[in-house]
């Protein structure tokens, strides 16, 4: 299942991205430190601003994680069904920000995402809490498209095209 995952971060005054990997995070507190060790190669003083990974699996789901400064990671989940499917969005729960969903009896099609967490976290980058859920939830949209559109909105989107490559 593999999972495509990419760090912004202000450095010398412009956006600029990195691919990471998360195969290697045990806790939400894991990829909030390899956000600021990403950061901190590029520029020490990145991590002294607001840094966010934007992450989708299989055109199924998105997730973004939000760290500014040293302040406790922000998370946000197109759907929290996925939990326990993908360690990685498993460990989105150590967050805070988002509840695992309740089982409900039965097996079939999930004809609609159940988004989850803070979603007010890209508020100040573009796109209103309301707009977020409104992307996560909206048919026809793959999750990469709507990272396109969050990437764009906050101004870093040029920088995603050329990672996407």
């Amino acid at each position: 299942m593999p999972i495509f995952s990419v760090l912004f971060f202000r450095a010398a005054g412009v956006w600029r991205g990195e691919e990471v990997d998360l195969a290697e995070a045990e806790s939400i507190d894991d990829i909030a430190d390899l956000m600021r060790d990403v950061a901190a190669a590029h520029d020490a003083e990145a991590v002294e601003g607001t840094m966010v990974l934007l992450m989708e699996a299989d055109d199924e789901w998105f997730g973004v994680i939000r760290v500014d400064n040293h302040a406790d990671p922000r998370v946000f989940l197109s759907d929290v069904r996925v939990i326990g499917e993908y360690p990685v969005a498993t460990l989105l729960l150590n967050s805070g920000n988002v509840h695992a969903p309740e089982v409900p009896e039965g097996t079939g099609q999930r004809p609609y995402p159940d988004p989850g967490g803070d979603e007010d976290l890209l508020a100040d980058l573009g796109t209103s809490g309301t707009s977020l859920l409104s992307l996560a939830v909206g048919e026809g949209r793959l999750p990469s498209d709507v990272l396109a559109d969050l990437a764009a909105r906050a101004g870093f989107g040029d920088v995603l095209d050329t990672l996407r490559v």
